[in-house]
């Protein structure tokens, strides 16, 4: 049952936080003082700490609380501060309402320009006054990876590395991966067979090797598979510089990406789901490849699932494989909650921040601006009520490129419509 006095406190604390920090929005210099830290450094987790913020980037984090003079302060006593959380494959911003009947620019059928989806780029089509960026934003999701989710061809196309910071351009990484999928839903799509789909795959690489280094004109003929474009999309694929996502459930499908690599060593290969990926945790963290997953996959959903279990993130953590958590889209908000649940299962709990933070980053190759807390990173942090990883704790401040964050969205609008009814006139005429 909903504890209504509970929602209403919590409206009134968030509307007291917002009144508390939003004369400090655009302040260039905040510190936050006397915080629990998690920097995923090898600074560890720090007490009683001072985060210092100044034109965007970390200043510097100390054990002790300095004299200040020019810093907005925020008080961090009792709180936890993290690094701000990475959405490691989602469609933010390019999906509203995924049945809608207008445009659904996260999905896309053959055309003219792409014969197997690898050129389409999603770069064209996000949308930063999407209201599931503010949504996410504001529960500590503050940059993510977004991609297509169907195309009902051979790949994805290449995704993009987006800030969910509000009013600045969104893009942080243009043509930052690109996925495919060897699962049951991959193989109805091209041929309905895995062995159709492999054969497919493995041709579509070859033909992106062919293109590579040459020169062609638009008198050149061409007879690949793919278009041209998709094989040049392809080219940094097999070159090792963009991330080759493929979306893989069961051990069968699995050891045939193992396979893959072994064929193919530059590939830098990550792993969707891997909900079998237990099975073969060894091989997977021998072959160097990282895996981004949903922890609470423990039920047969279909017979490429049919040993998934909620240890299995704790079980490839334990083995050495890199992991990350936070693959959705209207609820990668909920990625503490689904890491809580797997540091419940058996993966430490530092393991399980990492796989919200610095992991993704360093699976998605922005480690080097956000992911971590340390001088001269990218000022992308939040500050949580207490511990993120339990349910009942939330975001209070999050900080994106050193900038507060407004911290109201479309839902928290309609909360407080609903809480705080106008005299006069009845809620279903009042624009939220």
């Amino acid at each position: 049952m909903i504890n209504l006095q509970k929602l209403r406190s919590l409206a009134v604390l968030a509307v007291a936080l917002n009144g508390l920090f939003s004369a400090s929005a655009g302040a260039k210099n905040i510190a936050i003082v006397d915080a629990t830290v998690h920097t995923m450094t090898e600074q560890g987790t720090l007490t009683n700490a001072t985060v210092l913020i100044s034109n965007g980037k970390i200043q510097t984090i100390l054990t002790e609380t300095p004299a200040l003079t020019g810093y907005d302060i925020i008080d961090g006593k009792g709180k936890v501060v993290t690094p701000g959380l990475i959405g490691a494959y989602t469609s933010l911003g390019l999906v509203e309402v995924s049945s809608s009947a207008g445009t659904v620019d996260s999905s896309a059928s053959a055309n003219a320009i792409s014969n197997i989806g690898a050129a389409y780029d999603v770069s064209y089509a996000i949308n930063p006054n999407s209201s599931l960026l503010a949504i996410s934003r504001i529960e500590g999701v503050t940059s993510a990876a977004t991609s297509m989710n169907r195309t009902g061809q051979l790949f994805q196309g290449q995704g993009a590395i987006i800030t969910l910071a509000e009013g600045m351009t969104p893009l942080m990484k243009k043509a930052a991966f690109v996925s495919t999928g060897v699962d049951n839903d991959a193989a109805d799509d091209i041929g309905g067979s895995r062995a159709s789909l492999w054969v497919a795959l493995e041709r579509a690489l070859d033909e992106a090797s062919y293109v590579d280094g040459k020169t062609f004109t638009p008198q050149s003929p061409w007879y690949g598979m793919s278009s041209l474009e998709d094989a040049r999309a392809l080219v940094p694929v097999i070159q090792g510089d963009t991330p080759l996502m493929i979306a893989a459930h069961r051990e069968a499908d699995l050891l045939q990406i193992i396979a893959l690599k072994e064929r193919h060593p530059k590939l830098d290969i990550v792993v969707l789901y891997a909900t079998e990926g237990w099975k073969v945790a060894d091989q997977l963290a021998a072959a160097n490849i990282s895996v981004i997953l949903n922890p609470e996959s423990n039920l047969p959903y279909e017979f490429d699932q049919l040993a998934a279990t909620m240890e299995n993130a704790g079980r490839l953590q334990k083995a050495g494989v890199t992991i990350a958590i936070g693959m959705s889209t209207h609820n990668i908000r909920l990625a503490t909650q689904h890491a809580g649940n797997a540091v419940s299962h058996g993966l430490p709990y530092t393991a399980g921040l990492a796989a919200l933070t610095i992991n993704p980053a360093k699976i998605l190759g922005i480690d080097n601006k956000v992911g971590s807390l340390s001088k001269g990173k990218q000022a992308d942090l939040v500050v949580w009520s207490g511990d993120p990883l339990e349910v009942a704790e939330g975001a209070e401040v999050v900080i994106i490129n050193g900038e507060l964050v407004d911290m109201t969205s479309r839902q928290t609008k309609l909360r407080d419509r609903y809480l705080q009814p106008a005299s006069g006139k009845s809620v279903h005429y009042i624009r939220p």
